[in-house]
């Protein structure tokens, strides 16, 4: 496959997983996907961010000052919200991944939530930020039926899993299955 690489597994998920479902509150604290103006691939999914960046009023920018940020570093730098320090269990599944890609900069940092029935409609990710980063998944709660396509590829995302993901490429996720399909989804610069 060249578009979904495993690269570890048996990840102990259950504290983070356990935290989340605690803290069910968390889920609509921030509906910045789900309002976008390009929202439309995110509307069925929630999220709860732990890094993201700064978000500029684009209702106040010009197109110039748009094009500008969305070439700009501006738009990799992350910082952490407070729910990064709620679900403290979330720290060390993310350090330890950067440790172990040899990752030089943390970036984007969520858990997204895809419930039965719902769907991830066709995108690619902003190209300057998905060449700037790498994506890496770790599968806090999946079961068979969820179907994560980019490009040509298909693939299954095992539990307990971190995978590498190419999100330059067009990809949707469906979720077919009875259970929320849960992610926690981790922006990384490493060497390449």
């Amino acid at each position: 496959m060249n578009h979904f690489q495993e690269i570890a597994g048996n990840i102990d998920i259950m504290p983070l997983l356990l935290a989340v479902k605690r803290r069910p509150e968390l889920w609509e604290k921030d509906t910045f996907l789900r309002d976008y103006n390009q929202g439309v691939p995110f509307g069925c999914m929630k999220t709860i961010f732990l890094r993201w960046p700064v978000i500029e009023d684009g209702s106040t920018m010009s197109e110039e000052d748009v094009k500008a940020y969305l070439t700009s570093d501006r738009q990799h730098e992350s910082v952490d919200h407070p729910e990064y320090k709620i679900l403290t269990e979330a720290r060390p599944l993310v350090m330890n991944l950067m440790h172990y890609v040899g990752g030089e900069r943390l970036g984007r940092v969520m858990i997204n939530k895809l419930e039965p029935g719902g769907s991830i409609t066709p995108h690619a990710d902003t190209p300057a930020h998905a060449d700037y980063y790498s994506r890496f998944h770790l599968v806090l709660q999946s079961t068979p039926g969820v179907v994560f396509r980019a490009g040509d590829e298909e693939t299954y995302m095992k539990t307990g899993f971190w995978y590498w993901f190419n999100n330059k490429e067009v990809h949707t996720v469906i979720n077919n299955s009875a259970d929320d399909r849960i992610h926690m989804i981790v922006d990384i610069r490493t060497s390449r």
